[in-house]
């Protein structure tokens, strides 16, 4: 009878014990890595009635959190002082646009600077394909957002490319909107905008 409890002790902490190695080397294997801003990519585009705009946003800073060759996180910030046009050639009305769109009609970047977008799962669906969750937050106020997100490990590290849709609405964002005012016709602009993300990481 005691063999047989010895043996049993014996399996349990075996068991305990690899359990705890198998823990510690999940933590091992999570690594975060740098974005290099300068070569990532943030593209905007917004819609009216009438037309519409594309441009770039600036990334201040930001880590992509991989297990091995499986993204699991990651957190960016963006610079949104840095927002540009760069559908419209004319000087003046280029930077009327840009002036319009950091005023508090829109991001109210004196206010709020930065945008930031913190992941909070990363679902897997095919190779290198995750559909990615998490907490985007503009002029203060955070709503979580889903979309779909292709991942490319390298030498260097990862890249990452998605679309990301907002709906301004949602952050306080009302110039033009169905979703506030009535009757706009051509004046209208669409509650949604992209985002077009590349995001380069190293280790």
């Amino acid at each position: 009878m005691k063999s047989v409890k010895f043996f049993l002790a014996s399996v349990a902490v075996a068991l305990f014990v690899s359990g705890s190695v198998s823990a510690d080397d999940k933590v091992k294997k999570a690594t975060n890595l740098k974005v290099n801003t300068s070569k990532s990519e943030l593209t905007w585009l917004g819609k009216k009635v009438t037309g519409e705009h594309t441009g770039k946003i600036a990334l201040k800073e930001g880590t992509i959190t991989m297990d091995g060759a499986k993204l699991t996180g990651g957190k960016f910030v963006a610079d949104l002082n840095s927002i540009t046009c760069t559908d419209l050639t004319d000087k003046e009305y280029n930077a009327k646009l840009i002036g319009h769109l950091k005023s508090d009609d829109f991001f109210g970047v004196e206010k709020h600077p930065n945008a930031t977008f913190v992941v909070t799962k990363a679902t897997p669906k095919s190779t290198g394909v995750y559909e990615v969750t998490g907490d985007l937050t503009i002029k203060g106020i955070t709503k979580p957002v889903t979309f779909p997100v292709t991942v490319k490990t390298t030498a260097a590290g990862a890249e990452a490319t998605g679309k990301i849709v907002v709906d301004r609405s949602k952050y306080d964002i009302k110039y033009n909107s169905k979703s506030f005012f009535e009757n706009l016709g051509d004046k209208m602009i669409n509650d949604d905008f992209t985002i077009d993300v590349k995001l380069v990481a190293s280790k």
